[in-house]
């Protein structure tokens, strides 16, 4: 195990909360950041973050502050466990606080919306570091309210730096707890923002009642056109392969702890976008996702009809039922035409 002297867990939602028992759990003295002083209060008197993440038990080196300069003070290792939305304002407030060797682990899911960057631009970009030497970008299919019970688990360390990674993975691994680490953070990043997008999507298909063939449909084509997007922008296609990629997406596709399900089905049902969020009652990464991963196939010249239809649903209110039909109305096409080389490889099947 790493010797830890101490680490900042910043963002007290479920995942921010997980992260922090689990890292209790392997041995290491935590702070755990919130933003609200009635959210940190609660958690405190209770040992238990009743709203995000009820039924799991703090441990006593679990220590909750909403001062941030208390929180990363000495700090070795800091978690960035806020939505993606909030990374930036997070990152600029902690910078002049944290530690000049302490390893930044993000684990938000989701483009900035305005900028289109991903998490580890965002971080390059404020911080002003020439590299991301100090970065991690951690990531896969884990639910928090399975890891904060110490259900099996397996997710990945990301980063261009075998050494940071296989640090992170050394610090988080447990005997409920798989990481493995993957230098393709690019991959890693796009996997974990876009299959939000799809996972909208099944939500749909199952709030107007579709059965598990549209479902099926929509995973395997949403990685299609996932995988298309990451590697236009310098991603390994098999990093969507892996638990970055098909992993997460099958989960947060299929899971009821997913929001982004949850909140597709609402809208399935004919609750508009607005409404589907307000009933989920916590961050619907997905949705800001969308309008980026749009924006972005639209820059790069990049097909992608799932995430189009979705746009529309979202931003410009067609129906689900329309969206539909678009998506099953399109020409007629081949399953892995975009796969680099198919042309040349046909050619030579056919003569």
């Amino acid at each position: 195990m790493v010797a830890v002297e101490k680490a900042a867990v910043l963002g007290a939602g479920s995942w921010g909360t997980a992260l922090a028992v689990h890292l209790a759990r392997n041995g290491h003295a935590v702070s755990l950041w919130a933003r609200r002083a009635g959210l940190a209060e609660t958690i405190g008197a209770a040992r238990e973050n009743v709203q995000y993440l009820p039924g799991v038990k703090l441990p006593e080196t679990v220590r909750v502050s909403t001062r941030l300069e208390e929180v990363l003070a000495g700090s070795t290792v800091v978690v960035f466990a806020v939505p993606s939305h909030a990374f930036r304002g997070t990152l600029a407030a902690a910078l002049a606080l944290l530690p000049a060797e302490a390893v930044v682990i993000n684990v938000a899911k989701g483009l900035e919306e305005d900028s289109l960057q991903r998490m580890s631009e965002v971080y390059l970009q404020e911080s002003g570091a020439a590299d991301l030497a100090r970065y991690v970008t951690f990531s896969g299919p884990s639910h928090a309210e399975e890891v904060g019970r110490n259900l099996p688990t397996a997710v990945v360390a990301s980063s261009p730096f075998a050494s940071a990674a296989e640090f992170v993975q050394e610090l988080f691994m447990s005997p409920s707890l798989r990481v493995y680490t993957n230098p393709d953070t690019v991959g890693v990043e796009l996997g974990g923002a876009l299959k939000n997008i799809i996972a909208l999507g099944t939500g749909i298909a199952d709030g107007l009642g579709f059965g598990d063939n549209a479902k099926a449909a929509l995973m395997t084509r949403g990685l299609a056109e996932i995988t298309r997007l990451g590697v236009r922008l310098g991603a390994n296609p098999l990093t969507f392969g892996g638990l970055a990629g098909v992993g997460d997406l099958i989960v947060t596709c299929t899971s009821r702890h997913s929001r982004n399900r949850r909140a597709g089905i609402e809208i399935g049902r004919g609750r508009t976008p607005e409404e589907a969020q307000a009933a989920v009652r916590m961050v619907v990464e997905g949705v800001r996702t969308t309008r980026a991963a749009h924006l972005l196939s639209r820059i790069h010249g990049v097909e992608m009809p799932i995430t189009d239809q979705m746009y529309r649903v979202l931003f410009e209110g067609l129906s689900p039922a329309e969206a539909v039909k678009h998506l099953m109305g399109r020409g007629r096409t081949r399953e892995i035409e975009e796969v680099a080389g198919f042309d040349v490889w046909w050619s030579r099947k056919r003569s």
